[in-house]
């Protein structure tokens, strides 16, 4: 069963791009997957988003610190290829770029996986201070990864919170 995000958000997936099943990805920590629908060398790129209400004292480079750490746990060689804190005071934001090679059926897969996480209000939900964080994922081939990133910048273009009115 799916994780649920802290903070509801809608969005739009980029022309293609296909809601992932749960069995195709680790369910218990992501809240949403889709697959693109052209996979390279039998590796499906996709997006994934998950989130957390993080404690105070946390940022968006410890989460992303943490997300490293994670990956070394099923990955070799992880690298931090990029890493640039974005957005605003009112709506900070943080991208990293990872690149890592593991096993996926007894293959050995060079992948990259360009992270974001955004830090929204829960102010709608009556706690003005506290804040959720949402990651944001694309892992892809190394050899896709650059032809599928636009997609990628288009979707996190569409992510809003869901008030529940239409806008």
């Amino acid at each position: 069963m799916p994780t649920t995000l802290p903070i509801p958000i809608k969005f739009q997936l980029p022309e293609g791009w296909l809601p992932a099943r749960p069995r195709e990805f680790d369910a218990a920590s992501v809240a949403f997957a889709a697959v693109h629908p052209q996979p390279d060398a039998g590796f499906a790129a996709n997006i994934t988003i998950d989130g957390e209400v993080p404690p105070d004292a946390v940022t968006l480079a410890d989460l992303a610190d943490k997300s490293v750490e994670r990956l070394h746990e099923v990955a070799e060689s992880v690298v931090v290829t990029h890493l640039r804190e974005v957005g605003s005071a009112d709506a900070p934001a943080l991208s990293q770029r990872l690149a890592f090679s593991t096993i996926i059926d007894g293959e050995r897969r060079d992948l990259v996986q360009s992270q974001v996480y955004l830090s929204l209000s829960l102010s709608d939900a009556g706690d003005a201070h506290k804040r959720a964080a949402i990651r944001l994922a694309l892992t892809a081939t190394a050899a896709q990864h650059d032809a599928v990133v636009g997609d990628f910048q288009d979707f996190m273009r569409t992510i809003r919170p869901d008030t529940g009115t239409e806008a």
